[in-house]
């Protein structure tokens, strides 16, 4: 999952001349045998650890935004000050260094302790009438994302997070990723560990799906018979998985992939065979592709588009992901091939919401999968099934629930990795009216931007990290 970081630079445990370090950029030291990425401003200068508390991406190739670093493989967001994890997909903090400046040079001298991502922060005292009990259902990125910002609050009264999985909160983008493809162990899969839960008080239901809601006596059914009470409540299951309904669809060759239980039996199954046939040009379909071709099957894609993905990121993008795939030998047959959703609260082909994540009942937030929320970047009411989203989503709604009043605002971003090659994708393009490549794709070296009315809506990069935060830098101030 993480990747070790190179000592580069120099050490700044022996110290360096103040005038040796840029003003006001990303600079990579190291001290003590770590990596560190260090500021300048004028005669204050700030270090924190280097490596990404998410896969180990280095910080120090990063974007410098404000008192803040951002992390160039997935968009995590830390502060210089105090190494915390602002935004997702990182979840735990960075560590903060002391540094000293006397005789013109720059001295780190101590390791801060960073701590995890559910201790409480003293600087953020708890609003007076803080819920008496919240309930949170749905175990996955936003729900765990939501727990864990919950605690970090200072919030300390009953938390139950119910989830219809048997496993506690596990990492699902790696599903169909590294795990799959067998270069991910078992143990890397878990978010967090049973030790983890009970230490911060958050119970896990697991394995129970919740049948029903009941706004008026705020309690949620259990499919055993029990009710659970809540003040607050928030909504984060994953939207309903798409089932074909297919001729020999429950034979037991044939699989599908949502779960980490899906992903064993997959994982099983390939051990034995030769061949596999996958079901759709989703992100999540092509990478269970690449994961397949990579355990050595030979592997076909069906689906109804002329080109993989082509809709999302246009027919440029899609021949270059079709041609990645058909590089490793993947065969597609193009051109050939219905979510529903239920609440008693107000939906519009998801649970609507407001900016700040509240459904049209007082006190029920929903957040993740399943919300549709007005998005201030393309002024439209907009639902996205990511992984990073759903985490960002979960962390505002923890404090909404908690009576911070904080918009969601943040710029949509995942990624889908293909082999060696991760495509990045910041904003969210439904139609767009311009589609301008600058670069070369078929080198893997590539900004694609999406236009409607001038507008940026989206932008795509392969091989340039940097720029892809830059990119959602600049939609941010739109």
């Amino acid at each position: 999952m993480s990747e070790p970081v190179e000592l580069t630079g120099p050490d700044l445990s022996q110290g360096v001349p103040v005038a040796q370090i840029p003003e006001g950029e990303l600079f990579a030291a190291h001290a003590f045998g770590k990596p560190l990425v260090v500021v300048r401003r004028g005669d204050s200068v700030q270090a924190i650890s280097a490596k990404c508390t998410h896969y180990g991406g280095p910080l120090a190739e990063g974007l410098l935004v404000d008192d803040t670093v951002r992390c160039p493989w997935h968009h995590a967001c830390f502060s210089l000050r105090t190494g915390e994890a602002l935004r997702a997909p990182a979840l735990n903090p960075v560590a903060a260094w002391t540094v000293e400046v006397h005789d013109g040079k720059v001295f780190v001298t101590k390791e801060l302790e960073p701590g995890d991502g559910a201790t409480s922060r003293p600087d953020r005292p708890l609003a007076a009438g803080a819920p008496a009990s919240i309930v949170i259902v749905g175990g996955g990125a936003a729900g765990n994302a939501a727990a864990e910002m919950l605690r970090r609050e200072g919030y300390a009264g009953p938390l139950t997070m119910i989830t219809a999985d048997e496993a506690l909160p596990y990492d699902r983008p790696n599903l169909s990723k590294d795990y799959l493809a067998g270069n991910a162990p078992p143990d890397w899969i878990p978010l967090r560990s049973p030790e983890f839960y009970a230490q911060h008080r958050i119970e896990v239901v697991a394995g129970m799906p919740a049948t029903a809601v009941d706004p008026r006596s705020r309690r949620v059914t259990l499919a055993d018979g029990r009710q659970i009470g809540f003040e607050r409540l928030l909504l984060a299951t994953g939207a309903d998985p798409v089932r074909l309904k297919l001729p020999g669809g429950e034979l037991p060759h044939v699989h599908y992939l949502r779960t980490l239980a899906d992903a064993t039996r997959i994982i099983e199954a390939a051990k034995n065979a030769r061949r596999a046939l996958v079901m759709g040009a989703s992100f999540i379909g092509l990478e269970v592709a690449a994961s397949l071709r990579t355990r050595g099957l030979e592997v076909h894609v069906v689906a109804p588009e002329a080109q993989p993905l082509e809709k999302v990121m246009g027919p440029e993008v899609g021949a270059y992901i079709r041609s990645l795939h058909e590089g490793k030998g993947v065969v597609f047959h193009l051109g050939q091939l219905a979510l529903a959703e239920a609440a008693g609260l107000a939906t519009d082909r998801g649970i609507a919401v407001n900016e700040y994540l509240e459904s049209s009942v007082p006190g029920i937030f929903a957040a993740g999968d399943v919300a549709r929320w007005p998005d201030p970047h393309t002024g439209s009411a907009i639902r996205v099934e990511h992984w990073v989203v759903a985490e960002r989503q979960g962390q505002t709604a923890a404090r909404n629930m908690l009576g911070r009043k904080e918009r969601f605002d943040a710029v949509p971003f995942f990624w889908s990795a293909h082999y060696d090659t991760t495509i990045s994708y910041v904003g969210h393009a439904e139609q767009w009216t311009s589609l301008a490549v600058d670069g070369d794709l078929s080198r893997g070296d590539a900004t694609v931007t999406m236009k409607a009315a001038g507008k940026t809506l989206a932008v795509i990069t392969v091989g340039r990290d940097r720029e892809s935060l830059r990119a959602e830098r600049a939609m941010e101030r739109a």
